[in-house]
């Protein structure tokens, strides 16, 4: 028996040494395997953690569902692809390096200037990178890091000039002046994810705008009453039918106001008067009225900075000090017929806290409502089509609902930021010229000064890492991808968006299956953040536990698409797993050594491909029916792996390693064992050789690293790593 099992399982000397031996040994990597040409490709591409830092326990649970799935394939006879990457994520990482020069240094971007800013970023990304694969490597993951990618590399940046020309030319992108989500702070635009909604307390004030309105109306923000240009109010509200249609004039705290009645479906007759003010400049729900009504959009009362440009007493003001000023005037108008406390929630810009404004901007914009030549749809329908037509499988079911309502209510998507980190608009100008290209223009014409939104970019990632635009042999292999793995926060903002890219410059799927992740929380219910002080770190768990430990906790119990609570004890509840595994190798090895007569107790390796060949000879019937509970396991492991369910596969592995092996087979053995029944002996050493090597091989893709180090010393061996071993057939 290898000297090793003389001392206890120590998973921090062995997961390095065993992760470098893989990588060294180039299996990650498809063309490497054994009979790699002749496999049939599976893959997976690896969701692209953003480069602001380091990776968290939500993220260490993407990535053990990802390698389970991956190493499940491998085994099974697949070239499988594991294609891993980061992502720029250019408001966040360009937000987080201006904070730290602010602190360090107290100057702002336009202090250093667009090249110099750059510089820093780029700095800053290479440091977070190098952490981000750190933690990826010491999680176990059996990615291909010789195919490694990044969002904002030269490679990507042609894919996705490529094609914003080939969207440009086909009539899908277009520059217009559209209702934006505006970040007064980080002044850009930003998207409806990077929004978080605040619930605070707001007052909600009933007024009228002149005394002779016959109309009370309600609203928590009433500075931007001076922006209105209508009062909608539901068709079939009996109160105001008389008034649809009328239109009024009035002077609203020294700004002249024309107000038109409108009757609009989508108003709720029951919240406030049942009449709502129309300021179609600084709501996009006011914005729509605005369109299916036919009024005008170019009242606007607020800038880019949150202060007010209406004429008068208001002039020059913050919002929240125009409100006041306005409130002050209803009342000594006589105007204010009521003011109440209520809830609300508040739009706020996630990476600078900003009070999301809502502003009309010259931007560039994705149609989706446009039919894309030759294909007879619009992009909406091609990013509904594979979902329902079932040619993409959402996992769980029910968020296929909550897909379906995104799209159907999807409108045009704003791509361009005002920022300098990311990938920057192929647009350039000379005087009224404008050009569209791949490659930068010639001299004396200027880029368009804005970046594209990081989305744009990542939604080419399935296709644009295997060579798109190029015609590769990587695209033609392992495109579409098998399964992607994102957590369930991003279905709509990358999942939605990378069915439409691939639809639109592949006319294919992206990816078969998606698998929804949930979010890890701490043992009371919390996000992890650095604020709550609550992160846990997974290279300072590997450190404490072992990475097989943190897998196997991740994983145990862990339902797609829903929350999960993580605590240390739990992670060192399968420390201990590991241990009782590795004492049990130690325990079967020792007593079933090779003793080189023709009983011995090794079958032959090349006559036992998959661990699960039957010893009919040698095995009693106490033996069979071992044998025959673990036949059934292999089946049950391997159904519930194929159709998406790893933490029930977990779950049987464990419960079988440790109660039916170790606590009943391993007890039931050792008088068989110490006995004199020479054929009994023989026969029970082979059932747990092989009970062992098969519990080994349904368990790798859990816990790689404890069963790869004991599996070297297996004499039932049958490749170089148990990674490329074959898994368990049950004939």
């Amino acid at each position: 028996m290898d000297e090793k099992f003389l001392k206890p399982y120590n998973p921090q000397e062995t997961e390095t040494r065993v992760y470098e031996a893989w990588e060294t040994s180039g299996y990650f990597n498809p063309d490497n395997l054994p009979e790699g040409k002749e496999r049939p490709p599976f893959t997976i591409m690896m969701p692209p953690p953003n480069a602001t830092g380091i990776l968290h326990m939500g993220h260490a649970l993407g990535l053990s569902i990802q390698d389970i799935i991956i190493r499940f394939e491998r085994m099974r006879g697949k070239a499988t692809l594991w294609l891993p990457g980061t992502d720029h994520a250019a408001i966040a990482t360009q937000s987080k390096v201006e904070k730290q020069i602010k602190k360090e240094e107290g100057k702002s971007r336009h202090d250093l200037g667009r090249e110099e800013l750059l510089k820093r970023i780029e700095t800053f990304v290479a440091e977070s990178r190098a952490t981000i694969q750190k933690q990826v490597r010491v999680m176990g993951a059996s990615c291909d890091w010789s195919r490694e990618a990044f969002t904002l590399d030269a490679e990507r940046n042609r894919a996705v000039n490529t094609i914003f020309k080939r969207m440009y030319d086909a009539g899908l992108i277009y520059r217009g002046n559209r209702i934006v989500n505006w970040d007064p702070k980080g002044q850009t635009t930003i998207s409806d994810d990077e929004i978080v909604y605040e619930e605070r307390t707001a007052k909600l004030y009933t007024f009228r705008y002149a005394k002779d309105f016959p109309i009370p109306v309600a609203t928590t923000r009433p500075e931007t009453k001076v922006g209105d240009v209508a009062v909608a109010v539901h068709p079939d509200d009996a109160r105001y039918k008389e008034f649809v249609g009328k239109e009024y004039d009035a002077v609203f705290c020294d700004v002249p106001i024309h107000i038109k009645v409108v009757a609009d479906k989508e108003v709720d007759p029951t919240f406030g008067t049942g009449a709502v003010g129309v300021t179609p400049a600084h709501s996009q729900t006011d914005w729509d009225i605005a369109d299916r009504h036919a009024l005008s959009h170019e009242v606007i009362v607020i800038n880019e900075y949150a202060k007010m440009t209406a004429s008068g007493r208001l002039n020059g003001l913050k919002t929240t000090d125009a409100r006041e000023q306005v409130v002050a005037w209803l009342r000594g108008e006589g105007l204010l017929e009521k003011e109440e406390d209520v809830r609300q929630n508040i739009a706020t810009a996630e990476r600078t806290g900003g009070i999301i404004e809502p502003l009309p901007k010259l931007q560039w914009w994705v149609n989706v409502n446009k039919e894309v030549p030759g294909r007879g749809k619009s992009l909406k329908d091609l990013m509904l089509e594979p979902v329902k037509g079932g040619k993409i499988t959402i996992i769980p079911e029910h968020f296929e609902k909550t897909y379906y309502h995104w799209i159907e209510n999807l409108r045009d998507w704003c791509i361009s930021r005002q920022i300098w980190y990311g990938h920057r608009v192929p647009v350039w100008y000379k005087g009224e010229e404008i050009q569209v290209g791949v490659e930068p223009a010639e001299a004396g014409w200027e880029q368009d000064e804005d970046t594209l939104d990081t989305w744009f970019s990542s939604g080419l990632w399935t296709f644009s890492t295997l060579g798109w635009p190029d015609d590769t042999a990587d695209l033609r292999r392992f495109h579409p991808t098998d399964t992607i793995v994102p957590a369930y926060e991003i279905l709509f903002f990358w999942i939605a968006r990378m069915i439409l890219m691939t639809e639109f410059a592949l006319g294919d799927i992206p990816f078969k299956t998606v698998y929804l992740t949930g979010i890890i929380r701490d043992t009371q219910g919390r996000k992890f953040s650095k604020s709550l002080g609550n992160g846990i770190d997974p290279i300072d768990i590997a450190a404490k536990f072992g990475a097989d430990a943190a897998r196997m906790a991740l994983v145990v119990g862990n339902t797609p698409g829903t929350d999960m609570r993580m605590s240390e004890d739990k992670i060192k509840g399968y420390k201990h797993f590991a241990n009782k595994l590795w004492n049990i190798a130690r325990f079967i090895l020792e007593n079933t050594e090779a003793g080189g007569s023709e009983g011995s107790a090794i079958p032959d390796s090349k006559t036992r491909p998959n661990g699960l060949e039957r010893y009919p000879e040698l095995l009693n019937p106490s033996d069979r029916t071992h044998f025959k509970a673990l036949s059934a396991l292999t089946t049950d492991v391997t159904r519930d792996i194929e159709e998406y369910r790893p933490y029930l596969a977990a779950e049987k592995i464990y419960h079988y390693v440790w109660h039916e092996l170790a606590d009943k087979i391993l007890e039931e053995s050792k008088p068989i064992l110490n006995g004199t029944d020479d054929a009994a002996r023989a026969s029970r050493a082979r059932l747990l050789l092989t009970l062992l090597d098969t519990s080994l091989r349904l368990l790798h893709p859990f816990m790689p690293f404890v069963t790869e180090e004991i599996y070297q010393s297996m004499p039932t061996k049958d490749s170089d790593f148990l990674m490329i071993a074959h898994w368990p057939v049950v004939e």
